[in-house]
């Protein structure tokens, strides 16, 4: 990379949607080996913002949500199984959030991100519980969804492994700023650079 030291970034170019598609110029990207290579280099720097690193070049990413997008890997009825958009498996979960339009977000030893929306139900749904421990039956869920909408504390955990995690209410407008990411990289202003 010393061969190329001025080679500039690129802004605006690449996005991440909100089911794990690589974009490029909001067009996805099929092509497996090319989706495969940008996840092998899937990086973040110091201020939250979320690149691939292609050779000597930074491509920084546009979220539509969040840096991962996680999908469960489970059989139905069998204890959920998470990987990542990028293939990583997941081994702990620290947390759980359910926003006001329903999206499930979980952080994990990977990082914070988006369950993708065709695995809520019925996957998804039957890691939920109650306070008893008890899988929560679909029609109780409608019924919190009420709830969630108004951002109350609702009475639900996700059982992931050897732990239950409480899912707590959370604005997605709040997303970047808790979990430190920048979904919008923009190229700074070269007028305002020292020179």
């Amino acid at each position: 990379m010393a061969k190329w030291p001025n080679v500039p970034a690129v802004y605006g170019w690449l996005a991440l949607d909100r089911r794990g598609n690589w974009l490029i110029k909001r067009e996805t990207i099929s092509n497996a080996a090319l989706n495969a290579y940008i996840g092998r280099n899937y990086l973040h720097d110091d201020a939250g913002r979320w690149f691939f690193q292609n050779g000597p070049q930074r491509v920084f990413v546009d979220l539509d949500y969040t840096p991962f997008v996680y999908r469960a890997t489970n059989e139905l009825k069998t204890p959920l199984a998470l990987v990542t958009h990028i293939g990583d498996s997941v081994n702990t979960v620290q947390g759980a959030w359910i926003d006001e339009l329903g999206a499930v977000l979980v952080q994990t030893d990977r990082g914070i991100g988006i369950v993708h929306d065709q695995d809520l139900d019925p996957l998804l749904l039957a890691s939920m519980i109650d306070v008893n421990g008890n899988v929560i039956e679909e029609g109780a869920f409608d019924e919190l969804l009420e709830v969630i909408e108004h951002q109350r504390p609702i009475p639900l955990w996700l059982k992931f492994r050897d732990s239950n995690v409480r899912l707590e209410p959370i604005r997605s407008a709040d997303v970047p700023k808790r979990f430190g990411f920048d979904p919008h990289p923009i190229a700074p202003d070269s007028s305002k650079q020292p020179s």
